[in-house]
């Protein structure tokens, strides 16, 4: 009986883990198109000019690959160290994330100010040379949320040293535009704009996130099952 039970959660958990596996080249793989055909998309923050999505991706799909990976393998092999091992690293990860969230709303406030502050100071990296993805960031954001600037159009005037803002800023593009009078601007201010949006969104990003910790603990109920029923079995036969 016992060893019949080892063999279903064995399959199961082979299962799981070669879904998850999958899961993590699929993200990869999102990755590195993005990296390859949108590699000219960089993030807004001056102070991690790394953290684009295409980097964030290839990131956690090689981590997920590599967390599926063990797992499978030692579900197939009934490897108490490798069972033992995809817990603690899959447990890391949902504290981690956890963590997170809750020192995110925590200081929320303080969040917000420094990345306004950050979003500025970046803003002056606009158009300058080995900045492309900056630039095409911003244009962007500003051209499909209908803003301009950080908290407002005058974020731009500290940027040009003049009444001035990038042509994507105007509500009917043209080339330079942007030195035309405050009335053919956007007025939204950007952070606000794109923070209202995710708001609008939370619910989606809520079941995202909530069906994310479910599948976590789905891995690790599954991997501490099977590595007690080992060390069980173990101890049976010995």
């Amino acid at each position: 009986m016992a060893h019949n039970c080892l063999q279903c959660i064995k399959y199961l958990m082979f299962v799981f883990n070669l879904l998850f596996w999958l899961g993590g080249c699929g993200i990869l793989g999102v990755g590195i198109w993005l990296a390859v055909t949108q590699g000219n998309f960089a993030t807004l923050s001056s102070s991690f000019p790394s953290l684009s999505a295409a980097n964030l991706l290839i990131v956690t799909g090689t981590f997920v690959m590599i967390i599926g990976f063990v797992g499978c393998i030692g579900a197939i092999k009934e490897n108490k160290c490798l069972l033992l091992s995809f817990f603690i690293m899959l447990l890391i990860i949902f504290l981690l994330e956890l963590t997170v969230v809750i020192l995110f709303f925590v200081y929320t406030d303080k969040i917000d100010r420094y990345a306004q502050r950050d979003l500025k100071k970046g803003l002056h990296l606009y158009g300058t040379d080995g900045n492309i993805g900056l630039t095409n960031a911003w244009s962007i954001i500003q051209t499909d949320f209908r803003c301009c600037g950080v908290s407002n159009y005058t974020d731009w005037f500290e940027v040009y040293n003049t009444t001035r803002v990038p042509d994507s800023c105007c509500l009917e593009f043209s080339e330079n535009c942007g030195l035309h009078s405050p009335g053919t601007w956007w007025k939204a201010p950007c952070y606000e704009t794109v923070k209202i949006w995710l708001q609008e969104n939370l619910l989606a990003v809520g079941i995202f996130g909530l069906c994310t910790a479910m599948v976590q603990i789905l891995g690790l109920t599954f991997a501490m099952t099977m590595y007690c029923q080992v060390v069980k079995a173990d101890t049976y036969c010995a």
